[in-house]
């Protein structure tokens, strides 16, 4: 699916009910989960020692933090929308995230997004979007909410 682009509150409205796409799949890679253990100070065993996790573990390989696989929103969220005439966003929160399924090592996962409702605040849009991180060949994504943005368009 290509990326969708947005320019008004108008744009956005009529995508309400609507997939907004999916983003390319994204390799997790051991040194990703180290740096981000590093960036995080969280250096539990699971996510930094292989040998641990395949002879201890409960996956049989190191798994990525969660946070990690949140982190990458912004990234894979701009490969499913562009949004032009902008003058600022800001990520307003996230509403009932769960966290379903292990991302292992090398896993590769995507996102995928639905415009659950966009409300025009005075100037300001906010919009609300179901996502689900989707695990490569895996029933169970890796963590489903709703993100919810603030975009403040250009006059």
């Amino acid at each position: 699916m290509s990326q969708i682009t947005i320019g008004s509150f108008g744009d956005f409205e009529k995508y309400i009910g609507k997939e907004l796409g999916v983003s390319e799949y994204h390799q997790i890679t051991q040194d990703q989960i180290n740096k981000f253990a590093d960036a995080t100070i969280d250096h539990q065993w699971i996510h930094t020692d292989p040998v641990r996790a395949k002879n201890e573990g409960a996956f049989g390989d190191t798994i990525a933090h969660g946070y990690l696989t949140l982190s990458l929103v912004p990234y894979l969220w701009d490969q499913i929308i562009h949004v032009n005439n902008l003058k600022m966003m800001v990520n307003y929160g996230i509403e009932n995230l769960r966290f379903a399924q292990a991302v292992l090592v090398n896993n590769e996962v995507r996102l995928s997004a639905n415009l659950k409702n966009v409300v025009n605040l005075r100037g300001t849009v906010k919009a609300e979007v179901n996502v689900k991180l989707e695990i490569k060949n895996q029933k169970k994504p890796a963590f489903a909410g709703i993100l919810v943005f603030l975009y403040h368009f250009c006059s």
